[in-house]
């Protein structure tokens, strides 16, 4: 069995009143949440506590969940609402730029990142210096660039999905996509980082 019909089975037995799968499906999420939240914020112990609240959150909803095919939107609606509550909370107002390649296409690949670029900023990866650099760009983006390209670039997410947990149209999507990338890439270009020094 696919781990989507896991996971689509224990929503349904979690929105019953299922301890036990709504267990299984936070061990199943909690890795992907958590790795959205640090590369939001790039802090450990922030990331742990907005996860944690992101899945407070979803026991809490979950029930009022209409379709299990949204779930994953939803789910990271929720964390992306609960990274902006703790941004405002924390007053970090920062506005930054950051870019990477573009490709014409109609389809999902139709702005998208070279792959030598790809840096999978992630704990292990980040003690790399040039991993780092990637970490820290995309943390100097604007909230709703950065958004976006955690999204797409590190979580999967097709185009609709992002607009459906961002609750904006697919082309506001984007254009946050393209700005995000094309900003990523002066900024590393400003540093001196080059796509040797990415590609692993």
């Amino acid at each position: 069995m696919e781990p989507k019909l896991y996971t689509d089975s224990w929503i349904r037995q979690a929105q019953q009143g299922s301890q036990a799968d709504f267990n299984r499906l936070v061990k199943y999420w909690y890795p992907r949440i958590y790795n959205f939240t640090y590369k939001y914020f790039a802090d450990h112990d922030m990331a742990m506590d907005i996860t944690q609240q992101t899945f407070i959150t979803v026991h809490k909803n979950l029930s009022g969940l209409q379709s299990v095919e949204q779930f994953r939107s939803w789910l990271y609606r929720i964390a992306t609402n609960c990274c902006h509550q703790e941004s405002r909370r924390q007053k970090r107002k920062k506005m930054f730029s950051f870019s990477f390649w573009q490709r014409d296409s109609d389809n999902d690949k139709e702005i998208s990142i070279d792959d030598r670029w790809v840096a999978e900023a992630d704990v292990e990866t980040e003690r790399t210096e040039a991993a780092e650099y990637v970490l820290k760009a995309l943390h100097e983006l604007p909230a709703e660039q950065r958004v976006v390209v955690i999204m797409k670039e590190y979580e999967g997410l097709k185009f609709r999905e992002i607009a459906a947990a961002l609750d904006v149209s697919e082309n506001t999507v984007k254009s946050r996509m393209y700005y995000g990338l094309e900003n990523m890439r002066k900024q590393l270009e400003k540093w001196k980082v080059t796509k040797d020094m990415i590609y692993f």
